[in-house]
């Protein structure tokens, strides 16, 4: 794995992600929960998932790092 090439993801683009591919929320809905227009939203998750295609056809691995965000300890 240390000799892959990285295609990271910030934390803010894996959570658009969880919130609407794996926990199945509408896209308004998961932009209110982070807090985010519908607009930055979109351009969030765009880019994720353009970021996770790549990786995956291209054999790279996927870094989540950085980003603004408050962590939910409920």
């Amino acid at each position: 794995m240390s000799e892959l090439e990285v295609v990271s993801l910030a934390m803010e683009e894996f959570e658009a992600l969880r919130l609407v591919d794996l926990n199945g929320l509408q896209q308004e809905e998961a932009a209110q929960i982070m807090g985010i227009s519908r607009r930055a939203f979109w351009e969030d998750i765009q880019n994720a998932r353009a970021k996770v295609a790549l990786a995956l056809t291209t054999g790279k691995a996927i870094e989540i790092k950085g980003g603004n965000y408050v962590r939910n300890t409920k």
